[in-house]
């Protein structure tokens, strides 16, 4: 009788177990990362006033953007810039990757609905008059690095790389990339990142001046809060003009 009774306190311990990590993972991730009524969300909005953070939840697809991905990340910007508590925000990608570009399955597919206010990747016809921090982890390519240099500033990991990657496909800049890019860092330089298609480093990106600041890996979010929160502390009148 007292091996039974021994399985069946451990099965109590087990089950207690699961039940105990469940309900602490729901209300870490209901705390952190949405505030969202949809059961799985593709952005994921946290309002920590006066932070915004936008997370792009598509980690199975390395954060691609679809067209829905796009509207939901151009909604929570235009929430983000009328919301009088917000003095800043934060875009990073959920999972490991900021974002891999625009979602090539769904262009085969011909399913690509976008209205003409809404930029390919979302936002990126927004002109904001508050900042965006971008926390670059694991690929910001192609699209995804359109995004990255719609953002005002970029903290950006050792270990992630950045690159015009759908030149390798044939597929051009088409949101913004063009434009921004040399302004960031020089027409040389961005030519030979437009027609080479390399992948840049934390390291080379930090020295050619297209990121704002260079962290180990896994700190990126975390160093681009911080980052967002010391722009709160200035006198915000400064972008309203």
């Amino acid at each position: 009788m007292s091996a039974p009774c021994r399985l069946s306190l451990f099965n109590v311990y087990k089950l207690n177990f699961k039940f105990r990590r469940h309900f602490v993972s729901s209300i870490f991730y209901q705390r952190f990362f949405s505030v969202d009524s949809k059961l799985d969300p593709v952005v994921l909005v946290t309002k920590r006033y006066p932070l915004y953070l936008v997370g792009i939840n598509r980690p199975k697809k390395r954060n691609c953007v679809n067209s829905e991905t796009a509207s939901e990340l151009k909604k929570a910007f235009e929430n983000f810039a009328e919301d009088s508590q917000a003095y800043a925000a934060v875009l990073y990608g959920v999972g490991g990757t900021f974002c891999a570009g625009y979602d090539l399955q769904e262009v085969s597919g011909g399913k690509v609905n976008l209205s003409p206010d809404v930029g390919p990747m979302g936002p990126t016809k927004l002109l904001l008059k508050k900042p965006v921090v971008a926390a670059i982890d694991g690929h910001a390519v192609a699209g995804g690095l359109e995004l990255a240099l719609w953002c005002d500033l970029r903290v950006m990991e050792e270990s992630a790389i950045l690159g015009v990657f759908c030149r390798r496909f044939g597929v051009p800049l088409i949101d913004g990339g063009t434009v921004r890019l040399p302004k960031l860092i020089g027409l040389a330089k961005a030519l030979d990142m437009i027609l080479t298609g390399r992948g840049v480093n934390g390291r080379e990106a930090y020295e050619m001046g297209l990121v704002t600041k260079l962290c180990k890996k896994g700190e990126a979010l975390q160093q681009a809060i911080d980052l967002a929160e010391s722009l709160c502390d200035v006198p915000q009148k400064m972008y309203e003009n």
